[in-house]
């Protein structure tokens, strides 16, 4: 069978309207991040700020200090956070652009069974990250700074640098943040026909054995926050199963009403 060159021509045209539109999807995500990281980096001092009061409230009061000992190790701590802050600012528009650029090529029925993931990616991070906060990095840092006192005759004092400490606070925040969305990784893997809810029971141990691997991998080398990040993990895995429980029995009732109301309509000429 042969080609025109006719054909050709019209078969690259969606390619090339698709790849200007990706173009101008990233071009617009780009400038959010951007115009994102401008602003956060004016405010990366009250960024930073509010990153520091966790250890601030773990010292005794009026005590402790950040230092730097690079002459431009401040300066670069101020652009990593205005990176780090940048990102979560303009997710939204970021998400926004990736969902407006995939959505035109979904079914109806795709689409309703996606965004719930999409909806709920940014919050379970955001609950994570809100752990990792609010619970997990002061009483870590009261656990860490509980080693100070003297050693031979000589005083031992912590005296955190600025860029160790933000290197901490963000693998603290990444760690429980990305964590957190395991229940969206096996959803997604249950939808897609991949993983059903009877075989994630059957690897109930090595899930178990395997968070607890991620949870000592990601967090820094200290009992407590290993626990921390395993056991909410743990109440997630579980509470996933259960959602696949509703899910899969849903479906099969959706199934099973299907295929009567097709019989029905089958059976309804010869009547």
């Amino acid at each position: 069978m042969a080609f025109k060159i006719s054909d050709i021509d019209d078969s690259q045209a969606p390619l090339l309207e698709h790849l200007v539109e990706l173009r101008g999807r990233l071009m617009r995500a780009v400038a959010a991040f951007l115009v994102a990281f401008a602003v956060c980096f004016y405010f990366a001092d009250d960024i930073f700020g509010f990153l520091v009061k966790p250890l601030t409230a773990a010292f005794p009061a009026g005590e402790g200090k950040l230092i730097y000992t690079k002459l431009y190790e401040a300066f670069f701590v101020e652009v990593k956070i205005a990176v780090f802050a940048a990102f979560f600012v303009s997710f939204p528009v970021i998400a926004n652009q990736i969902w407006a650029f995939i959505a035109p090529g979904l079914y109806a029925n795709e689409k309703k069974a996606f965004l719930p993931f999409l909806i709920a990616t940014p919050i379970l991070f955001t609950m994570g990250a809100a752990l990792a906060y609010y619970v997990v990095m002061p009483t870590a840092f009261h656990f860490f700074l509980g080693f100070q006192g003297s050693a031979g005759g000589l005083q031992l004092e912590a005296l955190p640098g600025t860029g160790d400490y933000l290197s901490l606070v963000m693998q603290f925040i990444l760690a429980f943040g990305i964590s957190f969305l395991l229940p969206v990784l096996l959803m997604l893997l249950n939808r897609a026909g991949i993983v059903t809810r009877e075989q994630s029971v059957a690897a109930r141990r090595y899930v178990i054995v395997g968070i607890f691997i991620i949870a000592a991998v990601a967090t820094p080398p200290d009992v407590i926050s290993q626990l921390l990040l395993a056991l909410p993990l743990i109440l997630l895995f579980e509470g996933t199963l259960l959602l696949m429980w509703f899910t899969e029995k849903r479906d099969a009732k959706q199934k099973m009403a299907s295929e009567s109301e097709a019989q029905s309509t089958v059976e309804a000429p010869a009547e």
